[in-house]
Order: C-alpha cells, then structure tokens, then sequence
C-alpha cells in the first residue's frame, strides 16, 4: 500500500534570516513506495500566456470552471525526488536563474529537505525544455549535480544537441533550442541515453510519450507491487488537459501526437488507479486519474 503526506518546508528568504525577514515556502508532497521514497519538490511556478496552454475557442469556458478567467496561467514546477536507500535520483532539474524570475528555487527546497547536489546520484530527465533542463549548470558552465550519472531518452537527445534544430524548430522555440544545445554539449561526456522500455535504474523504467517534445519520456517508477507515474508535461496541468485532453496544446511541439499521448497516459492511468506525479499539477503533482463521464479529473493525494 501507498501512503502520502504533505508537508510545507519552510526557510528563511536569504541566509541569516530571522523571524521579522519574510519566509518562502515550499509546498511538497511525499509517498512511500514500498521501501523507497518519491518527494516533490517545489522549483517555483511559471507565468505562461493563456495561448500557450491552447488557442481552442471553448478554453474560457472550462479553464473558468477552475477559477481562471484572466489571460495568463502560472502553473506550478514540481521536481520529483527518488530514494530507494541506494540511488538518490532527480528526475528533472528545474529552470536555474535564466528562465523566469518566478522559477528556479529547486536548490532552496533542497536545502529544506536536508538534501545536497553532491548525494544525486543520478539526474534523469524527461525533456529539455527550459524549466526541465535550465538548472543543470551553475554559473560557471559547470554541472551542478557533479557525482550523478545523467540520463535522457535518445530521441530526445538526437533533437536538441543537434545544431540544426535551432535553424528548423518554430521561432517561439529558438530560444529553447539554443539553450538546451549549450547546456546538453557541457554533458556529453556524462550523459547515458536509453529508449522505450528500458529498465534505467532498478525499478524505473522509460516510458515513451512523445509529442509535447520530440522524445518526451515518463517513467514508471514500481516497488513491489506498488508504482507510480513520474509523467512530465505529457499531462500539461489539471485543467485542460483532464476535461478535453485531445483538444491541441499550445506547449506540445506535435499538438496532435501530444493530444493522443495524453489520452492514453490518462486511460491507462485511470484504469490501473496508478498514482502520478505531473510536473505542472496543483499541490505538489501527487494524484490519481479519475474518470468524469467521458472526460478525466485530477484528484490530489492527501
């Protein structure tokens, strides 16, 4: 059986902080998963245009049933934290200082859970969109997480670390491509890439869920008999995504393989009643998928 808890980490805003200083919080879910631990750690949230969630005309309506009526969405970044008392294993690395100003504190909820950059031992990453990847070097182009074995699925690697990718993908992704180029090329001689269904680490395995990224992956992560889904941003947020998960998505690069990448993660995950973790879900992205009548809901763990 699985068990969860939430806890809110708390530390003051700079070093040295006192009572009078203002404190940031981390809100962070933990589940006991046989004999291993999975944390979600808070790295921030986003500020995101409503178009880059989706441009379809019935959105308004249902992104109002959840209290979003303005034209911006800030959906939280949820890094997830394995322990199985031999690996201790980030997957995802949040977006570092270059990103957005409201993201990038992965190493501040470290520092609240007692944890170092220098005990991962294995960075595995579920795509290289900024807010995924961005925080893998310090300020000196160095990686941050200097004893891990980092890993990412082939394809996904294939695509970013070639040069041509920044002259092919969309110019609103420009960006993105040279930013993962230049981190990805500081990891070459660290880096092990692997492809659907293999095991990577005992108990995870890959999962392929292409779309929202070229060689998106997931990453069914099982003890014994009780497992999770770590999804990333196949499943985008608790909204949309749930209520009408084949209408395209604005952050998929292929709307339409991303739309029927969610649908299959959200029917296999309803059915097995499988818990999940989504990088951009409320509450530290520990849930369950439940059917709504031919649509899904989100529904946390508590």
């Amino acid at each position: 059986m699985i068990f969860t808890r939430r806890t809110i980490l708390r530390m003051g805003a700079a070093a040295g902080a006192t009572a009078l200083l203002p404190l940031r919080s981390f809100a962070a879910q933990t589940m006991t998963l046989g004999s291993a631990t999975l944390d979600t750690l808070s790295d921030g949230n986003l500020v995101l245009p409503m178009g880059f969630v989706t441009d379809h005309p019935g959105a308004a309506e249902v992104m109002a049933r959840y209290g979003i009526t303005g034209p911006q969405v800030e959906p939280p970044c949820n890094v997830t934290l394995y322990r199985d008392g031999t690996n201790t294993v980030l997957f995802d690395v949040g977006a570092g200082p270059d990103f957005m100003p409201t993201a990038g504190k992965l190493h501040e909820a470290l520092d609240a859970l007692g944890v170092s950059a220098d005990e991962i031992t294995h960075v595995v990453f579920t795509h290289a969109h900024p807010d995924h990847l961005w925080g893998v070097l310090d300020e000196f182009d160095e990686p941050i997480f200097a004893n891990a074995q980092h890993m990412m699925g082939k394809a996904e690697w294939d695509f970013w670390i070639d040069p041509e990718t920044q002259n092919t993908i969309d110019e609103g992704r420009k960006t993105f491509a040279a930013g993962a180029l230049r981190r990805m090329s500081m990891l070459e001689d660290r880096i092990v890439t692997f492809g659907d269904g293999e095991e990577i680490l005992p108990g995870v395995g890959a999962r392929a869920s292409h779309g929202h990224t070229p060689g998106h992956m997931a990453f069914e992560v099982r003890q014994g008999n009780s497992a999770c889904m770590v999804v990333g941003d196949a499943i985008g947020n608790n909204h949309l995504a749930f209520a009408e998960p084949l209408w395209a998505s604005g952050s998929d690069q292929d709307a339409e393989m991303g739309a029927q990448t969610r649908l299959g993660l959200l029917n296999q995950l309803a059915d097995a009643q499988m818990p999940m973790i989504g990088y951009h879900l409320p509450e530290g992205g520990i849930g369950r998928v439940e059917r709504d009548g031919a649509a899904f809901r989100f529904a946390t763990e508590v």
